[in-house]
């Protein structure tokens, strides 16, 4: 797993952005998938986040993840779920101790988010289209509501598709282009009418134009990495019927 200097400095708070290594899963799984939304073996999926709760300190139960739809949409929690589904939503808050709130991701990018003196903590899903929406805006105000300040806050982005490897087309371009011409130096020109996007700076963007100040990427690429992540596009273009879900969850111990 990997994890961030800052975070691993402040008593109490527990974080991980977990590589695709350490489990029991299988075959295109292999081996730390965490997703439950996967076709995986349940019960390996099971397995595979107990023990990524056992590397948090929280007992199984407490490791929460939600159903992600790539909305603007970030649920308080206060407790684990009651029954097993899992609510819609695209990034979980807490104040709570003992909890571990959790994003699963394949190539977008997961950012976990503290403000260490309020104790709240979050952890946000920042696909192209939720980061657009307003994901990462929602989740500050969701924090704020449980006392934290956006000057405060540290944020993480973890392992994602870096620009080299997210080629897009010219419609991809227009939509964010329609929503300000500042967003044209997120692109870079590619073969033909292909173009690169960087979404790691783009979610560092909106970020900082919401007021955070302490924002720390992890320079990873989740499409050229293979051993290390899963990754979504990979599967794709090898024609895959699916792919793991990495987990990148954060923690108030007690």
């Amino acid at each position: 797993m990997l994890t961030i200097g800052p975070f691993n400095a402040t008593a109490g708070l527990r974080h991980a952005f977990f590589t695709r290594e350490g489990g029991v899963s299988q075959g295109i799984y292999a081996s730390l998938n965490c997703g439950p939304g996967s076709r995986d073996d349940p019960a390996n999926v099971a397995e595979n986040r107990r023990r990524a709760a056992q590397a948090l300190n929280v007992e199984p139960d407490c490791l929460l993840t939600c159903y992600q739809v790539h909305s603007a949409d970030a649920l308080v929690v206060q407790g684990p779920w009651n029954g097993t589904e899992r609510p819609r939503a695209d990034a979980l808050v807490t104040n709570t101790a003992g909890l571990a709130i959790g994003i699963l991701t394949a190539d977008c990018a997961p950012v976990l988010l503290a403000d260490r003196r309020a104790g709240v903590i979050a952890a946000a899903h920042a696909g192209w289209k939720g980061a657009l929406g307003g994901i990462l805006e929602a989740t500050l105000v969701a924090m704020e509501g449980l006392g934290a300040r956006p000057g405060e806050i540290l944020a993480a982005i973890g392992p994602c598709i870096s620009q080299r490897s997210y080629e897009v087309g010219p419609e991809f371009f227009e939509t964010f282009l329609a929503r300000g011409e500042e967003n044209r130096g997120f692109f870079r020109q590619g073969r033909g009418d292909r173009l690169h996007f960087d979404l790691r700076g783009y979610v560092a963007r909106r970020l900082a134009q919401a007021g955070v100040r302490d924002i720390q990427p992890l320079p990873c690429d989740t499409f050229s990495e293979e051993e290390r992540f899963f990754s979504y596009r990979r599967a794709r273009k090898r024609g895959e019927t699916d792919y793991g879900r990495a987990l990148s969850a954060i923690a108030l111990v007690q």
